[in-house]
């Protein structure tokens, strides 16, 4: 199976989820070690636009980026590259040929003609026209270039790549088998290539449970019938092109109209009574601007960098690796002189510019079908960067001109008019500056405790002084800070104050830092007012010293912003849980005997069980999450069984934000322990544990979702129960003793996992 994952996608498993993270990297080693060197990981053009609608400088850095980010996940070169849409021309096919791209995958649709490669023998065969998607799709080709070159083509199973995605196809790998099988030919070539293509979120995600029939598949189902399971760089090296292709001029899989759909009003990607003239207006905006983007990097770039556009090429280095040693090292690669520190600042700008007006391009801001759509604003964003950066090296305003070009791309919304009102009200409001950094960190810093050296998002800030006083609900925290943008090594220092008057009402002020006595005054003048419970004396200080502008709840990152709301709001939710639990208590009786009467529960009864109930089953959660001794766990799950059969008795809909994950967490930490310490005398206890919170998983009717228990279960089976259980002469031996091996296996098979072969 091959596949491609871009960019931004990996880089946040690298973060977030390293366990499928490595489990993929791990995946295309060993496809590697079993198909003679040749990978299952192909790369993709970098930040997904549309090629044949790039000029040749962007198309040959979108491969080269492509390639480089491969490299750094994957550890080696990539041979075949996944282009955004399928679209392709004959410039894109030569930038690929000449960047050592040796194939592509494309819809069959996108052929003209092909005919078998002429030999000796047969020095002219006829060509077949094929443009109506009649091309054979179990044979590589070749499509020789004007340049000299080549690029060997795929061309995926039109047919049951759609009935994969949108018809039954993935009912069964039986029944995927079966569709597969009516797609060979019969004829006496030694092998054909079964190969289909959609995307990766079909699997689980707009299908879910596929990605279980793609996996008994690929063990099960084609081996039986004497299959091989390959990828298509490993079919090129023993099966390399017989025949050749040529390709209609302009094409890609999801637009009829060549690459219309992301440039102008073809249709495609409409549906409703919706037009979609602004398509062509915002391309032509982004065109000009890239264009005079251009002139700035070149004009300013070339001051301080040997080449620049080498420099953009392998800026790419430095995206992957922010640290200062790193980009350190780049810039001394590259620059032209020793750069001083306001000029290396100038030069990341520079080149955090043109990376920002590549972003800019990508694909799906063009590809629905209104430009206020998250997908249109975000190129935009991508775009006001760009302008803003380009102003800080250079002085030169874009803004309003490129805000004017964007008036003649009219909204289908309303309230928008024009891709001009999009751009201010939805563009221009999200700009991050970093007073709004600074804003940002002195209102989180009530609620959380920040390190002396810590990050904001791409930001790191250095607390150097920082102070917190509370007088009744009222608190005020006066700071000094320093910000470093780890792009472009910008930096910038802030005095800050912020006043939290309880609920939602705060008022945060930022200025540049001045000086220590400034700094020293100013903590005096307003700490002396907070102390003399004056809110309108210290709303004055701030005022007078840091001038009218205010920042608030609405400056922050949006994630920090709900979070705050929750924990201003679990305060309140705290006191009304209790006076619900008084009322449940107080009235318990009165609620049985209602229902034992089969008569209606007065509502706000009912609602009072529902909340005190869901509750405690919250704490006794959190309780459980945090518990150590075994004992002690034991009576929690007990008190939270009889709590469910309580809630059950008692007719009440519980609601449990937070329970489903907390379970599957909770349960995973436990098999871990488990199967990995070597606390073997716990092994009863544990097991019990993990049974009995799966068991009330699915009394609480969570949802429990178990599939990384299960993955950890399997994989610990297979390669260290089974191997350390080998039949002797005596009998078995194994590491655990004969009352716990049957409680292993009866987990196993309580999670589902096939553990016959030592039963």
């Amino acid at each position: 199976m091959s596949f491609n994952v871009g960019p931004t996608l990996m880089s946040w498993l690298a973060k977030h989820d390293e366990e499928v993270y490595q489990g993929i990297i791990e995946a295309d080693r060993k496809s590697v070690e079993r198909l003679n060197g040749h990978g299952n990981a192909i790369a993709q053009v970098f930040n997904h636009i549309i090629m044949p609608l790039a000029n040749e400088r962007d198309k040959y850095t979108q491969i080269r980026w492509g390639k480089a980010d491969f490299r750094a996940h994957f550890g080696r070169d990539p041979e075949g590259m996944w282009l955004a849409e399928t679209a392709v021309d004959y410039p894109t096919l030569e930038a690929l040929a000449n960047e050592e791209i040796r194939f592509i995958i494309l819809a069959p649709s996108q052929a003209e003609r092909c005919r078998p490669i002429p030999t000796d023998n047969n020095p002219d065969p006829d060509w077949l026209a094929v443009g109506g998607g009649q091309i054979d799709p179990t044979r590589p080709y070749r499509c020789f270039l004007p340049n000299g070159k080549h690029i060997d083509i795929f061309f995926y199973d039109g047919p049951i790549s759609k009935g994969m995605g949108f018809d039954d196809v993935l009912s069964s790998s039986q029944n995927l088998a079966d569709r597969f099988s009516q797609a060979v030919r019969i004829d006496d070539r030694p092998s054909q290539l079964i190969c289909v293509a959609t995307d990766g979120e079909t699997f689980g995600h707009h299908k879910g449970g596929t990605e279980k029939c793609l996996s008994y598949a690929f063990t099960q189902e084609f081996a039986q019938r004497q299959w091989q399971v390959t990828n298509v760089a490993h079919y090129l090296s023993i099966c390399p092109p017989t025949w050749e292709v040529v390709l209609k001029p302009v094409t890609a899989w999801s637009c009829m109209h060549g690459v219309d759909r992301w440039q102008s009003d073809c249709g495609c990607g409409g549906g409703g009574t919706w037009q979609q003239k602004w398509r062509r207006p915002l391309r032509d905006s982004l065109n000009w601007l890239r264009d005079r983007l251009a002139d700035v990097y070149e004009t300013h770039a070339r001051k301080y960098l040997h080449d620049p556009w080498l420099a953009r090429d392998e800026y790419i280095q430095v995206m992957h690796n922010r640290t200062p040693e790193n980009t350190v090292h780049f810039l001394y690669r590259h620059q032209q002189h020793p750069l001083t520190e306001s000029e290396q600042v100038d030069t990341l700008c520079l080149l955090e510019m043109q990376h920002q007006a590549l972003l800019m391009f990508t694909s799906c801001g063009w590809f629905f079908d209104e430009l206020s759509r998250p997908e249109g604003v975000q190129i935009l964003r991508y775009a006001a960067r760009a302008i803003e950066l380009a102003g800080e090296v250079a002085g030169i305003q874009l803004e309003a001109e490129f805000r004017d070009r964007l008036r003649a791309a009219p909204s289908n919304v309303e309230q928008f008019r024009d891709g001009g009102r999009v751009y201010d009200e939805l563009v221009v409001s999200s700009r991050i500056t970093f007073e709004r950094v600074a804003a940002h960190y002195a209102i989180t810093s009530l609620f959380s405790r920040y390190n002396t050296e810590d990050r904001v998002y791409c930001y790191e800030a250095t607390q150097l002084e920082y102070a917190k006083q509370r007088i009744g609900t009222q608190t005020l925290a006066l700071g000094h800070l320093q910000l470093v943008s780890e792009i472009t090594r910008e930096c910038k220092e802030f005095t800050f104050a912020v006043l939290h008057l309880g609920g939602w009402d705060f008022h945060c002020c930022i200025q540049p830092f001045i000086g220590r006595l400034a700094y020293a005054q100013l903590k005096e003048t307003l700490f002396d007012s907070i102390q003399q419970a004056s809110v309108s004396q210290t709303m004055f200080s701030m005022m007078r010293v840091f001038g009218d502008r205010i920042f608030n709840l609405e400056t922050l990152f949006a994630e920090e912003r709900q979070w705050i709301i929750q924990k201003i709001a679990d305060k309140s939710k705290t006191t009304l849980n209790q006076l619900y639990s008084q009322a449940y208590r107080d009235n318990y009786s009165i609620v049985r005997a209602f229902h034992r009467e089969e008569l209606p529960v007065p509502q706000e009864l009912q609602v009072a069980a529902d909340i005190a109930l869901s509750h405690r089953c919250l704490r006794l959660l959190s309780e459980l999450d945090v518990c150590e001794d075994c004992t002690e766990k034991e009576s929690l799950l007990a008190e939270l069984d009889s709590t469910v059969t309580e809630a059950h008795s008692m007719r009440s809909t519980l609601t449990l934000p937070g329970a489903k994950q907390l379970l599957e967490a909770l349960i995973l930490r436990s098999l871990q322990a488990l199967l990995f310490s070597n606390a073997s005398d716990s092994v009863i206890e544990d097991q019990h544990h993990i049974a009995k919170m799966i068991d009330v998983g699915d009394r609480l009717e969570v949802g429990l979702s178990l599939d990384r228990a299960q993955e950890l279960y399997f994989r610990c089976f297979h390669e260290v129960i089974v191997p350390q259980c080998v039949e002797t002469e005596s009998g078995l031996s194994c590491p655990w003793d004969d009352s716990q091996m049957p409680l292993l296996l009866d987990l196993g098979k309580r999670l589902a996992v096939d553990v016959s072969t030592l039963l």
